[in-house]
């Protein structure tokens, strides 16, 4: 018995804090709802993007080295002949 009313009172605390934080961030348009879950959303797509930018970037650079090393290679081979 007493589990079930220490977690209704914890849940009703975070009901609580959860209709506050949202009063404060929307005041009055309280219809619009899906702030955090949206924020969320854009964060990890942009998070994604970031990553995904640097891996193309540093396989560019990888494969931009192993074509000089590859030209300097030839050269040296070709200036041998």
């Amino acid at each position: 018995m007493a589990r079930d009313y220490d977690s209704q009172l914890l849940e009703s605390v975070a009901v609580r804090r959860r209709r506050l934080r949202d009063a404060v961030v929307f005041g009055a348009e309280r219809s619009r709802r899906g702030f955090d879950e949206n924020v969320g959303k854009i964060l990890g797509g942009v998070a994604l993007a970031a990553v995904l930018c640097a891996g193309c970037v540093g396989w560019s650079f990888v494969s931009d080295r192993m074509a000089e090393e590859d030209d300097q290679g030839l050269a040296e081979v070709t200036a041998a002949w």
